[in-house]
């Protein structure tokens, strides 16, 4: 038998299939069959949704967003731009990269 590839699933997924959980609507097996996830992966998705459900009502829970410093991000893209710049012509003039059309 293959093994089955590890799937990666959105945090948008992961919501939806803990809150169908939560509703009772289903069995858990039958919303593993629905969404093609196993059982276990489910109760663990509903425990943290409940875990982390006072987080979307009270301010001191949420992480505060870091504050982002423009003027040092363009001057790094600008170094690394000249570095890219630098390495390419040296590689170029070394043989090793072919020169852009």
């Amino acid at each position: 038998m293959s093994r089955r590839i590890r799937r990666h699933h959105n945090p948008v997924f992961k919501a939806k299939v803990a809150v169908a959980a939560l509703k009772g609507d289903c069995t858990t097996a039958e919303l593993a069959k629905k969404f093609d996830v196993h059982p276990n992966q489910i109760a663990q998705w509903k425990t943290q949704l409940l875990e982390q459900a006072p987080a979307a009502f009270d301010e001191k829970w949420r992480e505060a967003a870091p504050a982002v410093d423009v003027k040092t991000l363009h001057a790094k893209i600008g170094q690394l731009t000249l570095e890219n710049d630098f390495l390419e012509g040296a590689l170029g003039k070394a043989g090793r990269l072919s020169a852009k059309p």
